[in-house]
């Protein structure tokens, strides 16, 4: 089917978004206030935190507050893989924190587990499959790798070339690996909306439209500075700013520049894009076969991710990652019409069998990419403020930790997490402008002649490795 045909009706919305149940907007913060904790930023790692912190103290005064609204940004667009890692895969995590690697595997086993008891606990409705995902080798060199990670006893099999045609029919694919345990399928953004709900009926206090624009020691607190954004000054034009004295601050902005200076270097924005795909027929579905709804992800660099909705479209995204110079982040770039085009390539040569198929949505977005591709921690003011980010698109899952960790942070305790290598140790900064942007583009240039020579890594590459801002997906 022609691509622009295929596309010419997409809504620029969104899929997750585009819903009739997202909530009413909340108000934005009109007045001053005082809180045990404030917690910065809406998004999984936000609204995850809340919930911790009203689980462990009920009585503790809690508000967040968030620039524009709940799950709006990266948390909202995602292809919705909840992974148990927190290291951006075992191999990742060997590479850079190998002393503690096996705990922080089963420590993010353990925080999967965790979400879904919680899904479970409150009764969200987020659409939680555990199917677990595929890695699916396009190229033959890519099988070896796969077949010597066959481990059923650890939940990792292997499906050669014939066997997984009986799972899920594609021409490309030349074999797979089964991940059956350490990933959930969700809707992201029905579980920032069941996540508001619950910490809500918990006591939390909300605000949306509420940009945090300062963050100041005060000897035996913290004050933050809010600005009413512009979204809702219609409501509240005669007191767009406010005061909050907080005991503590969580800051989960993630992919925005950070409130702490002394880490603004340490992550960049990189857009990511998917499509999502009209409602497959029964017919459709039986010509794919895919009964298990895994999540999909390829074995190149350049990889594509893919899973099916709960009415059985399929959200087919990634291949590009653009960044813009000067660590820019824009609405703008929310759309980039060369790369919804070739993903929608893509996914015709992936499924041949669905080129009837049109496309519904089409939608991009920022990841909080940091230099070891996974998240990283700092506190600042005596420890009464904590932050997370560089989550580098595995933040799904790995949020919930985050939040686990700034809590234990800001408790002022010694703790198991506290005194992990992740939360002690910061990833490399990146090179300020124009150093970053030439940086960058030499590393996709060198990804993409890998994926063109068998997966072989260059002199850049191993160089990156051999500093510690390597990474392999």
């Amino acid at each position: 089917m022609d691509v622009t045909a295929a596309l010419a009706d997409a809504s620029t919305v969104p899929f997750w978004l585009d819903s009739d149940q997202r909530p009413e907007p909340l108000p934005p913060l009109t007045r001053d206030l005082e809180a045990d904790l404030v917690i910065v930023g809406g998004g999984f790692t936000g609204l995850w935190t809340a919930l911790q912190a009203k689980e462990r103290d009920p009585g503790r005064h809690v508000v967040l507050v968030e620039a524009n609204s709940i799950g709006w940004a990266a948390s909202g667009r995602n292809g919705g893989f909840c992974a148990a890692s927190l290291t951006h895969g075992y191999e990742n995590g060997e590479s850079h924190l190998p002393a503690e690697n096996e705990r922080l595997a089963q420590l993010g086993l353990d925080n999967l587990n965790e979400i879904e008891a919680a899904v479970t606990r409150y009764g969200m409705d987020v659409e939680f499959e555990r199917t677990g995902e595929l890695d699916v080798a396009t190229e033959d060199y890519q099988v070896p790798e796969l077949r010597e990670a066959h481990d059923p006893e650890a939940g990792f099999i292997f499906y050669d070339q014939q066997e997984l045609a009986q799972i899920v029919k594609s021409p490309t694919y030349k074999g797979a690996l089964w991940d059956s345990r350490e990933v959930a399928m969700v809707n992201p953004a029905k579980l920032c909306w069941e996540l508001l709900r619950v910490i809500r009926e918990l006591g939390v206090e909300v605000f949306e439209g509420t940009k945090v624009t300062d963050v100041s020691d005060r000897k035996t607190n913290v004050q933050i500075t809010t600005l009413v954004t512009s979204q809702a000054l219609e409501d509240c034009a005669s007191a767009p700013c406010s005061i909050i004295t907080a005991k503590r601050v969580a800051l989960a902005t993630n992919v925005f520049p950070s409130l702490l200076k002394r880490v603004s270097l340490h992550t960049v924005p990189v857009y990511d894009y998917a499509l999502m795909t009209e409602p497959l027929s029964d017919e459709q579905l039986t010509s794919i076969g895919w009964d298990g709804r895994q999540g999909i992800g390829d074995c190149a660099s350049r990889f594509h991710y893919y899973r099916l909705s709960a009415d059985n479209r399929i959200l087919f995204g990634g291949w590009d990652a653009v960044y813009h110079y000067g660590r820019q982040v824009s609405w703008k770039y929310d759309q980039r019409a060369e790369t919804f085009e070739t993903l929608a390539a893509h996914f015709y040569e992936t499924f041949p069998q669905l080129q009837g198929v049109k496309f519904t949505h089409k939608w991009g977005g920022p990841i909080d990419t940091c230099s070891r591709f996974f998240s990283f921690f700092t506190t600042a003011y005596g420890k009464k403020v904590a932050m997370a980010a560089g989550f580098t698109g595995l933040g799904v899952g790995a949020s919930r930790f985050a939040g686990t960790v700034m809590l234990d942070l800001l408790s002022g305790q010694d703790t198991e997490l506290t005194q992990l290598e992740m939360v002690r140790k910061l990833p490399l900064p990146f090179p300020p402008e124009p150093v970053a942007w030439l940086g960058i583009q030499m590393t996709t240039n060198a990804l993409i002649k890998a994926d063109g020579n068998e997966g072989r890594r260059g002199p850049l590459l191993k160089a990156l490795d051999a500093v510690g801002m390597g990474f392999d997906s």
